[in-house]
């Protein structure tokens, strides 16, 4: 197979090309930065940055602060409330789950279930507790 000089050419260029283009999309995958959930974190912090904005954007006067935090205290104890109401209810959801995933494992996988809910239910309280601080 006898390559014209027009061809090896092309070849080149097309090589070149190619690892100029991988080249270029690894370094932004590189040199991206990771997604981060820059949200509030707690319920307080969130409340902060509410107050902010509704101090920045809509220039609250001092006496509007002052109801929209009993308002904000009176939607906290309902939503409370709300979830207190609820919890039973999820609480037997959850435990409907796991009697059906038990019954379709073997003792030993049963045993390392447990494990896992363990961890798992740790993790939220501790994620709960870090939350309400």
């Amino acid at each position: 197979m006898n390559l014209s000089k027009t061809a090896v050419a092309l070849y080149v260029l097309l090589v070149f090309a190619s690892g100029v283009l991988v080249g270029g999309l690894g370094h932004r995958l590189y040199t991206v930065s990771p997604v981060s959930a820059s949200g509030p974190r707690n319920s307080e912090e969130y409340r902060r940055k509410y107050m902010d904005e509704m101090r920045s954007r809509l220039k609250i006067t001092a006496e509007q602060e002052r109801q929209l935090t009993v308002i904000l205290d009176e939607t906290r104890v309902r939503y409370r409330e709300a979830q207190d109401r609820m919890k039973p209810e999820m609480q037997q959801i959850r435990k409907e789950q796991t009697d059906k995933v038990n019954a379709i494992l073997s003792p030993a996988q049963q045993q390392e279930y447990a494990r896992m809910r363990e961890e798992r239910d740790r993790r939220r309280r501790e994620q709960d507790s870090s939350e309400r601080r």
